[in-house]
């Protein structure tokens, strides 16, 4: 196994075991393959400092470039059996010099201001809800002063019954409400 490589901005410290699986080895073959790239860098710095004339020189950078490419095969050939899926959005960042941990950031802070909003628009509405609330005791009222109403003009009138009846279920169509003591679902904390 490689040795464990981390970069400042990496998502999990040094210390923490890659994840179980086919994650985990690529995780660690990305880490070798950068491993890899920072050693052929300092290679060619350092072969492009000495005397061109001593022999061998350039294969060091060779070998260095060999290994890079076995990397990059290795990862190739791991590619098959991974399904993960990334947003083209977070590889255009990446592309643009973007780190994806501001990005991430970045994402969470607006999701974390929307909820907050949105929070904000649910307790206004609970708000204006219970400002409502004498108003639906008022309507619940005269649902049933209508009620005892129409069956006195019933009792008294029994040929009016068919309108009486007619009439009181336009009055009921209206929304059932909660009695006055029971509070409304919406209007439970």
């Amino acid at each position: 196994m490689p040795a464990r490589v981390s970069a400042p901005d990496s998502p999990r410290a040094s210390q923490s075991p890659p994840p179980v699986g086919i994650q985990g080895d690529l995780e660690l073959e990305l880490m070798s393959l950068a491993n890899a790239l920072y050693n052929l860098g300092t290679t060619v710095v350092n072969d492009s400092t000495k005397e061109k004339d001593k022999p061998g020189s350039g294969k060091q950078v060779g070998l260095r470039v060999n290994e890079v490419i076995d990397h990059l095969a290795t990862i190739d050939n791991m590619s098959q059996h991974i399904r993960t899926l990334v947003p083209m959005q977070i590889l255009t960042d990446i592309d643009n010099g973007r780190n994806p941990m501001h990005l991430t950031k970045d994402r969470l802070e607006r999701a974390a201001t929307e909820n907050q909003f949105m929070n904000g628009k649910i307790a206004a509405v609970r708000v204006q809800l219970l400002s409502m609330l004498p108003f639906t005791r008022e309507l619940i009222r005269f649902k049933s002063y209508r009620t005892l109403l129409d069956e006195a003009i019933v009792q008294t009138f029994p040929e009016l019954a068919d309108h009486v009846t007619s009439s009181s279920s336009h009055s009921s169509s209206i929304s059932s409400v909660p009695p006055a003591g029971d509070p409304h679902p919406l209007l439970q904390v």
